[in-house]
């Protein structure tokens, strides 16, 4: 038995945000992509919050569920302190097995001055070990995953203000984190090979923004959908698979300068002193020159038995590719939701449905570029300084 988990959402509430997440939006969009169990999301926000409480049915099989969907809840908390002689600015996901447990992480922010009536991703001024240290005070069931952990800005080990291991950042707290996010521009054989990360269980989840972009990412766990699940699959490596975003689509997969239009190996970036060639100011450090300076000279085997992992494209690209569309299409929209309610949702299309059955609804051009991404028969652009890559069947 096993579960499909998207644990990294934000709500309408969250800053940048699209104001369809709705939950019941949210509900129905996990069926169109065939995700067994949502984060709740933004579970700090008072008018989120309420209509949490108002909506979220518990069972007591240890999850919520509204709409004939499972979910439990969760958030994403920034925390912006000094440590080290330096700025740090961390995102955590944050779970929580209880209303009664959010309540109490909700006063605890409050005292520390959190403002939580704006942002849905809160800031607080405290230290990712301390802001732990806390969260277990009030609820040893409570769980802390560093999000995205290679981000630039707002990564655990990102270029700009983290960390360089999992140990400096959370000091006597880093016991009690089960596990860390890849983020979008890294996938598991990139995490695989720095020794800081050992031990810990490696997941990837959406962080998604709008709907469509839910199940970009999706980590598959051993056992059933629920609290006891999901804390059993992180503390116990009980991940039957993750699905991933080609690493180079992600935002900061190179390192480069945006604004002139560069982009580097890590190779180049070193050679060249962490400049633009064009301009002289500092590149934006990326995810691939990260892992490198962090992986001790890939001295440890990436063992992809032991947490393997699928690269995907998501489905909306695809249909778009074939149709000669952008993405945004009213076609495209229709084609994709009339191609995930024949063949049972995004993640079996792109997964498991056979050639015969993909050309027979989406058309011999979306079967063939479905098999061709999943053989890994793509053409790369890679993404760099917040702009996104492109990856497209080839």
């Amino acid at each position: 038995m096993s579960f499909i988990s998207d644990l990294h959402l934000h709500s309408r509430y969250a800053y940048a945000c699209s104001k369809n997440l709705t939950l019941a939006n949210m509900a129905e969009w996990a069926k169109i992509k065939g995700i067994d169990l949502l984060s709740s999301a933004d579970f700090t926000h008072p008018a989120w919050l309420a209509e949490l409480e108002e909506n979220l049915a518990p069972n007591d099989d240890g999850y919520f569920e509204f709409g004939g969907v499972k979910f439990v809840l969760g958030t994403e908390i920034s925390c912006v302190f000094k440590q080290g002689g330096r700025s740090r600015r961390v995102h955590l996901l944050v779970l929580a097995p209880s209303f009664e447990a959010v309540h109490c992480i909700r006063e605890m922010l409050t005292s520390l001055n959190s403002k939580l009536n704006g942002d849905g991703r809160p800031t607080v001024g405290a230290s990712a070990r301390d802001l732990t240290s806390r969260l277990l005070d009030i609820d040893e069931a409570c769980m802390v995953i560093p999000a995205h952990i290679w981000t630039p800005w707002y990564g655990m080990l990102g270029s700009k203000s983290g960390f360089d291991a999992l140990g400096e950042c959370f000091g006597d707290m880093a016991r009690h984190v089960p596990a860390v996010e890849t983020g979008l521009s890294s996938d598991p054989g990139m995490n695989l090979v720095v020794p800081a990360l050992v031990g810990k269980t490696i997941v990837s989840f959406s962080d998604a923004h709008s709907l469509p972009n839910m199940g970009r990412e999706l980590t598959i766990f051993e056992g059933s959908a629920g609290y006891p699940g999901v804390a059993a699959g992180l503390k116990n490596n009980r991940v039957e698979k993750t699905l991933e975003f080609f690493p180079e689509e992600g935002k900061y997969h190179l390192s480069g300068h945006r604004k002139c239009g560069v982009s580097q190996t890590p190779d180049q970036t070193v050679r060249l002193g962490n400049r633009c060639p064009e301009c002289g100011r500092p590149l934006t450090l990326g995810v691939v020159h990260r892992v490198e300076e962090l992986s001790g000279a890939g001295t440890l085997p990436i063992d992809e038995l032991k947490r393997p992992y699928s690269k995907l494209v998501p489905l909306v690209e695809l249909v778009a590719h074939t149709m000669g569309r952008g993405r945004a299409a009213k076609s495209v929209g229709l084609a994709y939701q009339r191609i995930c309610g024949e063949l049972g949702g995004e993640v079996k299309v792109l997964t498991q449905v056979g050639y015969s059955d993909l050309e027979r609804v989406g058309g011999e051009n979306l079967a063939v570029a479905v098999i061709k991404v999943r053989n890994g028969q793509v053409q790369i652009v890679p993404g760099f300084d917040g702009q996104y890559g492109v990856v497209q069947p080839a």
